[in-house]
């Protein structure tokens, strides 16, 4: 397989092509979701919460993480999780209703971390703290159970509740780091390594 430099990084490699499925197969998502397919928009859709999954840890397995692949993932990220909301909105509306105020919290700070973010930086936050990636991790698992087998309000919490807790940390990172890089844990770490500077 042949190299493709971008900044001294090696872009070409498993995790940003899995990421780059994720990214193309948005709009197919989308209009499923607009449509109101909702099978074939459930398959897609958990096809690209797994592929979430499999690209943050063959990186770090492998030691193929670069900005690039970050930014990307971000991206595709967003993507991803943008249609799985809008598939709330959609199909499941009527079981979030009651409970929306908690959802609307944690958009808005999910959204408030890309403000700061493109204030600060001008760049998509492709921190990927232990926080926020073990968030997907659990918002993934509740929108498969959600799709597929139907509303549990518990799990709704845990989820909805632990985005918020990664997203309130990543806004607090965001504000203390001089740039964004790859390989910041979380807030625990960044003041241990300022404590040691």
């Amino acid at each position: 397989m042949k190299k493709i430099i971008v900044k001294g990084e090696n872009i070409l490699n498993l995790p940003n092509f899995i990421s780059l499925y994720r990214l193309l197969v948005f709009p197919v998502i989308l209009f499923l979701a607009l449509t109101g397919r909702e099978n074939l928009f459930v398959i897609l859709l958990c096809i690209s919460l797994i592929s979430d999954i499999l690209d943050g840890n063959i990186a770090r397995i492998f030691k193929l993480q670069t900005n690039f692949g970050a930014a990307l993932d971000n991206l595709a990220d967003i993507c991803t999780y943008a249609m799985a909301f809008l598939g709330l909105f959609i199909f499941k509306w009527t079981d979030i209703e009651p409970h929306a105020w908690f959802l609307y919290l944690f958009l808005g700070l999910f959204v408030l971390s890309y403000i700061i973010a493109f204030l600060r930086f001008g760049k998509i936050p492709g921190l990927h703290l232990y926080s926020a990636v073990s968030a997907g991790y659990v918002q993934g698992i509740f929108f498969f159970v959600l799709l597929v087998f139907g509303f549990y309000t518990w799990m709704y919490y845990l989820a909805v509740g632990w985005g918020i807790i990664a997203y309130t940390e990543k806004i607090i990172v965001l504000l203390r780091l001089d740039d964004i890089r790859i390989g910041v844990k979380g807030l625990y770490w960044l003041l241990k390594k300022e404590k040691q500077n």
